[in-house]
């Protein structure tokens, strides 16, 4: 199979690949021109002694460059390792071992680039490479959707990160299923204000040159300028999590464009409360459910089913397959929750370099997600909570989830995240993180005797904590551990006392 870019600059050239907003107006990059900085860029790589196979680390700053540098790793057949620009040195320094990254690509954050080096993490010299590249003759390259194409860590919420290797099969396929569920159609404009360092931004980018389309590529998610952008621009497909989504339909003034037909809406779970918003405000949402494990997407709901039926992530997508399990690894009835696993050609190979966890993960070829969920009546997925965010009180199964849309109904509480908090005799005692609505405020004492209209005795929250933001992902979803941390460190002054669950 030929190279993507390639084939598509060939069948395509002057159709607009990228459209980018440095702040002095739109630039736009057609696929010949795209196609183009990609063969000079993989001169001086080759000039700098990048071979193909080899492991190759880019700090994934949303910005053109980076679009060039995934493309060049594929023109190139290196594997692209795109890293996390809001992790710390110390976490970066780790992801480059755990990758065992040949290269690291010397674009982005220069002190942290001294740093890396310094550390001794090799940073290709590709300024000098500049003359010594134009003699350099590119080889051919053909695609074999085998081989892998990026190693995406995962978000590492808790515990140590691990890198997903995905091939080109797994994104390929990704995007044809994709494709079929969407209705995707050449002539789009998809929106990417997604990080490139997760598998869902990076996807708009492998995808658009399968599709022809053009990506709006988004450097900050800034929301007045991207509330422009939906309402004066011809956008037709946005990709958003839900905490987007609210911070950009409290900020708009004005209805978004008629051609945008489609919001994408993945990361974490959206409440009632805002899908009910969308469909009366007229947002066309897709609710998808989606793993860096699995390429992205693995179901999604279109608009009318998304507004039929709150909560589900649909059908799989197709080539996909879905099953819920109980603990005793049979089959849940509908309405049963148990884990749910994922089989199809999207499924990555395993972590790299990292057998137990690939072994625990993928069993007789299905991928065991960690996540809670269910299946109803007509084989449509609903998603309730990670395995891991799961607290058990006194021997109870309380879901972060089912508490936190009960205090989402409060008129005071803007956002909400639950925590379990470790307790010697309970095991666990459930935490709730609270954003206020401004010019509001309300007690403890009254978020208790709201949460007994609603909630077992077991689930209402023992310790509550106001605070400004909530820690969050670059994916949007909930860091838990950080959440944890916030309990922790003012547990004394914010402690509701040592009250049975």
């Amino acid at each position: 199979m030929q190279d993507w870019l390639t084939a598509r600059a060939q069948a395509t050239p002057d159709k607009v690949a990228l459209i980018t907003n440095p702040g002095d107006g739109a630039h736009e990059l057609t696929f010949a021109q795209l196609a183009g900085q990609v063969r000079q860029m993989a001169r001086q790589w080759i000039a700098a002694g990048i071979e193909p196979g080899q492991r190759v680390a880019v700090l994934a700053i949303t910005w053109p460059l980076t679009v060039v540098q995934l493309f060049t790793a594929m023109r190139l057949d290196c594997v692209l390792v795109p890293i996390n620009i809001r992790l710390t040195l110390d976490e970066i320094d780790q992801q480059l071992r755990l990758a065992e990254c040949d290269w690291l690509l010397p674009y982005g954050l220069t002190d942290t680039l001294g740093g890396l080096h310094e550390r001794g993490h090799k940073i290709a010299n590709l300024d000098v490479q500049r003359k010594v590249a134009k003699k350099v003759t590119l080889p051919d390259h053909d695609i074999d959707l085998s081989e892998p194409l990026a190693i995406i860590h995962t978000s590492g919420t808790s515990g140590t990160p691990k890198g997903a290797v995905l091939t080109y099969g797994n994104f390929y396929q990704s995007a044809m299923a994709s494709a079929y569920r969407l209705g995707v159609l050449p002539e789009d404009r998809w929106l990417c204000v997604l990080p490139l360092y997760h598998v869902g931004g990076l996807s708009i980018l492998i995808r658009s040159v399968l599709y022809g389309t053009a990506v709006d590529l988004v450097e900050k998610f800034d929301v007045d300028a991207i509330n422009r952008k939906l309402t004066e621009e011809p956008i037709t497909l946005v990709s958003l999590v839900p905490t987007m989504l609210y911070r950009l339909l409290e900020a708009r003034t004005q209805p978004w464009n008629d051609q945008l037909r489609l919001v994408l809406l993945g990361g974490a779970a959206p409440s009632a409360e805002l899908l009910q918003r969308c469909h009366d405000e007229g947002v066309p949402v897709a609710t998808t459910y989606g793993l860096t494990e699995a390429a992205s997407q693995v179901a999604t709901a279109g608009p009318e089913l998304a507004r039929r039926k709150p909560g589900t992530v649909g059908k799989p997508l197709l080539f996909t397959q879905v099953k819920v399990v109980k603990e005793t690894g049979g089959e849940a009835k509908p309405g049963d929750y148990g884990e749910v696993l994922v089989s199809g050609p999207t499924v990555m190979q395993g972590y790299y370099n990292n057998p137990d966890a690939t072994d625990k993960t993928l069993k007789n070829g299905w991928l065991h997600t960690g996540d809670i969920g269910y299946l109803d009546d007509d084989g449509d997925l609903f998603l309730v909570q990670r395995r891991s965010d799961l607290i058990v009180t006194g021997g109870e199964n309380v879901y972060p989830v089912e508490v936190e849309a009960v205090l989402r109904g409060h008129p005071a509480i803007k956002e909400v995240a639950v925590t379990g908090l470790d307790h010697p005799e309970w095991g666990q005692q459930v935490a709730a993180a609270l954003v206020i609505n401004d010019n509001m405020s309300v007690s403890d004492e009254d978020l208790i005797t709201y949460c007994r209209d609603h909630l077992a005795g077991y689930k209402i929250p023992r310790h509550f904590l106001k605070v400004g933001a909530l820690p969050q992902t670059g994916s949007g979803k909930i860091q838990r551990g950080a959440l944890r941390e916030l309990f922790i460190e003012q547990q004394n002054s914010h402690q509701r006392g040592d009250l049975s669950p």
